[in-house]
């Protein structure tokens, strides 16, 4: 059976791309004997394809089995899908209902479909009017097919005939992710050979999986979508563009995408809202414990050079009013970790935070078809219902006195679990009946609500943030890292990871530990890595690695992690307790001065360029802001053009000299990087 890629809420819990131009108006040439034609008193047009214009060239798409192909502006023939998995029955006619735009119809399966052009983009829009699936697109098909794009955390570049990704310890054949839980980002591609590629969106991503197969030892990839009219997925979208073939130019068509809707959020906009958000800039990120959230500790770590920090910390004792006022003057951020997913019975709950008043649990716990709780994470209580929560929030305040209390301490920052990852539920509970789109609705309303509780708002963050958050978080912990399923398995042997004692310094957290190779490299290898978040999201929202994966949990990835976040921008995050700020502090204050400065002039900007500037794909840079912020990174062994190996050079706009940085000269290290991963 194939296996299921796990998303990160299961576990703890512009290259410069331009788009080829051409016009985006519906082809009105005939095409041949089996092409449509369409013209101003066009009646009812014969044949089989539909043809439309796009950016790069034109699309043809089969009506008898949806097969997309292209045909582009220099000439080449390319297929963008193969005819669907699924049988779809005799097409019906095909009837004009715009200049750019056809529709017709699948009797057999009761799917309607519209073609249009977007943007310069080929949509096509499925309805169907009963419960049914499709499998389409089917993708990575042509012959030129080179390389994946997938955003598993900050984004994968896979060969497509990489051994270790086919038939190898990553391999992805015979998996299927979730596309709304899975990925970080609603989309995949392929490079095409010849500076061409695609990129495919899928708006409609609840109900939509991606499935992974190699025939031939070749990565494909077959799209499913589910028409549930209970779960509310009848409506199902995919958008095909023709790229430059960068190996972030599905990022770049999905931020057009954003912007061109309005949906893409602004750090900038953010900041003139609630100006603590400014804090972000520069900062590094640390979950506290110990004296680390002690007014000493913060003093400390402020004393080293430090000038921005996020703190955050999980359990109690909370950090106290003094606590909060420290890290104020040395212009840091600090806020609570909290979730709103799970309930407990108050008398033996292991969380505060799973312990909520009256009957809440077990009122609230989301219900499956049976009308049974749903278990919550580590089989600890049940996942609780957004909805119920909205219901009874007009009248009883549950979410507003929680949040209330937990800034109570002066708190300005606030981490919500969870609440932005794509762990959506379906509620069968008669009181409380959603589905998961309307889980999603209900959890940005809340978000909403944080960002702007009390007198100046809160900075508000959650896990793995999916991109339909980006508007209303600041930061996320988690989207930058590509998780493999392996970590879950490694993350629940206690013995090698830790547990969650003791309780002023988890094990979980502080433990370090050695990667094993496959995982090292299907995580970290930068060979493979990719900023497709960021080229989507940089200068929306804040983007961190997970918050059990602190920069001294994993010693042998320590280079290529420092290397990957100054790449991409981004901060290190961290776990501090009173012993690994006395060790590792000089180390981090280093590390956080270098970054400041790139981070506050970029930070706000867009990614506007990755490129790999040697074969091996180790030396790698990229561009913010069209210039105002150059890095080249060269995760080597062998120096390029004077940079050496395992070292980055840094240059902002008017800089006469880049400013370097060499990891491992800045203290002691348990291992090397690259070197350590075949």
């Amino acid at each position: 059976m194939p296996s299921k890629i796990s998303s990160p809420a299961h576990a703890r819990r512009r290259s410069e791309t331009r788009f080829l131009a051409l016009s985006v108006a519906l082809a009105l040439t005939a095409a041949g004997a089996t092409a449509y034609a369409f013209t101003a008193d066009a009646g009812q047009p014969h044949g089989r394809q539909v043809e439309l214009a796009v950016h790069g060239g034109t699309a043809r798409v089969d009506t008898a089995s949806l097969a997309v192909r292209a045909h582009t502006r220099d000439g080449r023939d390319l297929t963008l899908s193969d005819a669907a998995a699924t049988d779809l029955g005799a097409p019906g006619p095909v009837t004009r209902t715009g200049r750019s735009r056809a529709r017709w119809s699948y009797p057999e399966r009761g799917i309607d479909v519209t073609a249009r052009t977007d943007h310069g983009r080929l949509s096509l829009s499925l309805k169907a009017h009963r419960d049914t699936s499709v499998s389409w697109p089917v993708t990575g098909t042509d012959a030129a097919a080179s390389a994946l794009r997938l955003p598993r955390g900050e984004g994968l570049d896979i060969p497509v005939d990489d051994p270790f990704w086919t038939t190898g310890k990553g391999a992805l054949a015979g998996s299927t992710v979730d596309v709304s839980e899975g990925l970080t980002l609603p989309l995949w591609g392929y490079s095409l050979g010849r500076r061409t590629g695609v990129s495919y969106l899928t708006p409609t991503d609840i109900g939509t999986s991606l499935g992974f197969t190699a025939p031939h030892g070749r990565l494909r990839t077959t799209a499913e979508h589910a028409f549930d009219g209970g779960e509310g997925t009848r409506a199902y979208t995919v958008t095909f563009a023709l790229t430059d073939g960068a190996a972030t130019a599905p990022g770049t068509d999905y931020r057009s995408y954003l912007a061109e809707r309005g949906r893409l959020g602004s750090l900038k906009r953010k900041i003139a809202d609630n100006p603590a958000t400014g804090r972000l800039l520069g900062a590094f990120h640390a979950y506290t414990w110990g004296e680390a959230r002690t007014a000493q500790g913060i003093e400390r770590l402020r004393a080293l050079g430090v000038d921005r920090m996020w703190l955050g910390y999980d359990g109690k004792p909370y950090p106290d009013k003094a606590a909060v006022r420290a890290a104020k003057r040395a212009g840091y951020l600090i806020g609570p970790y909290d979730s709103f997913a799970n309930g407990q019975d108050p008398k033996t709950a292991d969380a505060p935070n799973s312990a909520w008043p009256g009957t809440v649990y077990p009122d609230f716990c989301v219900r499956d078809a049976a009308g049974e709780p749903v278990t919550g994470f580590g089989g600890r209580g049940c996942y609780l219902s957004s909805q119920a929560f909205e219901r009874a929030e007009p009248a009883r305040h549950l979410l507003a006195d929680r949040t209330r209390a937990m800034v109570a301490n002066g708190a300005d920052s606030y981490f919500l679990d969870v609440d932005a990852t794509g762990e959506l539920f379906r509620d069968h509970a008669g009181s409380h009946r959603m589905t998961k789109g309307q889980d999603r609705r209900n959890r940005l309303a809340r978000m909403r609500r944080i960002a702007s509780h009390g007198k100046d708002g809160l900075v508000l963050g959650s896990e793995s943030a999916q991109a339909w958050a980006n508007r209303v978080l600041a930061f996320d912990h988690g989207a930058g890292t590509p998780v493999a399923d392996g970590l879950w398995a490694l993350q629940k042997d206690r013995e090698k990871w830790g547990g969650y004692y003791p309780e002023n310094a988890p094990g979980v957290f502080f433990k370090p530990v050695d990667l094993p190779a496959d995982l090292a490299t299907a995580m970290y290898d930068p060979r493979y890595r990719v900023p497709l978040y960021e080229t989507a999201l940089h200068g929306s929202l804040v983007n961190t690695e997970r918050w059990e994966l602190g920069y001294e949990k994993l010693p042998r990835q320590k280079k290529d992690r420092a290397l990957l976040a100054m790449l991409y921008n981004t901060p290190l995050n961290y776990a501090l307790d009173g012993p690994s700020l006395k060790r590792h502090g000089a180390e981090l204050a280093a590390l956080q001065q270098y970054f400041a400065p790139l981070h506050k002039a970029a930070g706000t900007e867009p990614l506007t360029s990755f490129r790999r500037l040697t074969a091996d794909r180790t030396v790698q840079r990229t561009v913010f802001g069209g210039g105002t912020l150059t890095v080249t990174a060269n995760f080597g062994t062998t120096a390029y053009r004077g940079l050496p190996g395992g070292c980055a050079d840094a240059r902002l706009k008017g800089d006469d000299e880049p400013r370097r940085l060499c990891p491992a000269d800045l203290g002691p290290r348990a291992g090397g990087g690259r070197g350590d991963t075949p």
